[in-house]
């Protein structure tokens, strides 16, 4: 790990070059030189005091570094512009850093430290680079909301150490810890189902969603809605035993939750709000399957994390070329976009039934793995698993629908084709999305 540390380090000077393409040349750079030097075992590798990558965390940090190089290649109007460009770059360098040394710490107070640490980019990506007033209600939201849950946490780090006097991640897997009670069972967990979000706390995501510039959301949405997840899969280790017992709430609140905002999405009228409720919805799921505690929950919501990252981050990327064109996000205005860029409307339909969890996408292995697992831990919940995958093929629908038919606004005179670059951050979605269960195992591996 501290081969792809030193190698952002090596990459901050480029932060201050002017060219939009070379930090770009070396993000792609970065992806495949992790994807040689990381670990496809789901023993810990390449571990240090502080720092170390096993299966789980390899394909968190693989994805951050891919969907970052993305969001450079989505963000180009931003280099036409001239947008503060160096100030651009420092900050999604500091956010890439951060989320590289979150995902790869060993330490719960080191985790903790870099998962706060991610807020601020993301944060000054809002502020900085959004397009309405709205941005700075939003901004607070999202800091607000992560904080107040986030400080329970600490003080449980800092209990847990002073009775354990080990905050290893090695560590949790081989010791059940007898001072843990239901109330630092309830702190731990409940700053990451804040960040994932569940439902009942997720009113902060679709509001900074809807504020943030393209690149804020395809790191939202890609990744650091995943940190919640990733904590989860770390510290339920140590929390079984009292998620045994009380798993159960969370598991039909997330469902329950999921239908409920299945129901929002089917009346918004804007498409990036649309997206980022449907964003609350798989959560809901991840999260129902991952408190079953099974091997198919545990490595059901890691495939859903990885696809959901590819899939709507996809779908953000499709809505932005259309508001660079039409400047609007309006489902009232954006109608009949077939016939304007009827090439498009391919890749509306592709990104759509994937986010319906149409075969062969991975979103279709990661949901057969989550309803498996909810079924077997009781069958009553068919029921609501039979309502949120009815109601999600339904704002699917709902979303490429209106989008692509119906009759046309009038004042739509003038408009361009994609160009070649928003057809290759495209298919940089799609072909992992769709390819990766091919090779399926290798998240699933990290459970033995």
């Amino acid at each position: 790990m501290l081969k792809i540390l030193f190698f952002l380090g090596f990459m901050f000077p480029l932060v201050f070059v002017s060219k939009f393409w070379v930090f770009q040349f070396f993000l792609i750079l970065l992806s495949l030189l992790f994807m040689f030097v990381g670990s496809y075992s789901y023993d810990w590798m390449n571990l240090n005091s502080c720092l170390g990558c096993d299966l789980l965390s390899f394909g968190l940090i693989l994805l951050t570094f891919w969907i970052c190089f993305l969001m450079f290649l989505a963000s180009f109007k931003i280099y036409e512009m001239s947008q503060y460009l160096t100030y651009f770059k420092l900050v999604n360098f500091m956010l890439i850093l951060f989320l590289f040394l979150t995902f790869s710490s060993v330490n719960l107070f080191m985790f903790y430290l870099f998962f706060e640490c991610s807020l601020i980019p993301i944060l000054c990506l809002i502020l900085g680079w959004g397009f309405q007033f709205d941005r700075l209600q939003a901004s607070i939201y999202l800091l607000f909301y992560t904080l107040f849950a986030s400080f329970p946490f600490l003080i449980c780090i800092i209990f847990f150490y002073l009775k354990s006097y080990s905050l290893n991640f090695i560590y949790f897997s081989f010791n059940y810890f007898n001072f843990i009670n239901f109330y630092v069972y309830l702190f731990m967990i409940f700053a990451f189902l804040v960040k994932m979000p569940m439902f009942l706390v997720h009113l902060w995501l679709p509001k900074a969603h809807v504020e943030a510039p393209i690149c804020g959301s395809m790191i939202l949405a890609g990744v650091t809605l995943k940190l919640g997840g990733y904590g989860l899969l770390r510290v339920l280790n140590i929390l079984v035993m009292l998620g045994s017992k009380f798993n159960y709430f969370f598991i039909v609140l997330s469902l329950i939750g999921g239908v409920i905002v299945s129901l929002i999405c089917l009346v918004q009228v804007d498409l990036k709000s649309l997206v980022a409720y449907s964003s609350v919805v798989h959560m809901g799921l991840l999260l129902g399957g991952l408190f079953t505690l099974t091997s198919w929950g545990l490595g059901g919501s890691y495939l859903l994390m990885i696809s959901h990252g590819l899939c709507s981050s996809g779908l953000f990327c499709l809505i932005n070329i259309v508001y660079e064109r039409l400047s609007s996000r309006s489902l009232m205005i954006n109608k009949g976009l077939i016939n304007f860029m009827p090439s498009l409307t391919l890749w509306w339909f592709l990104l759509c039934s994937s986010n319906m969890a149409a075969p062969p996408s991975l979103n279709l292995l990661g949901e057969i793995f989550l309803i498996n697992s909810l079924i077997m831990w009781n069958e009553v919940v068919i029921f609501l698993l039979i309502l949120l995958s009815f109601f999600s093929a339904s704002y699917s629908i709902y979303l490429y629908a209106l989008t692509q038919h119906g009759v046309s606004v009038s004042n739509l005179f003038s408009f361009s084709q994609p160009f070649l670059r928003e057809y290759m951050l495209l298919i940089s979605h799609w072909i992992p999305l769709n390819f990766l269960i091919l090779n399926s195992e290798l998240f699933i591996l990290w459970i033995c």
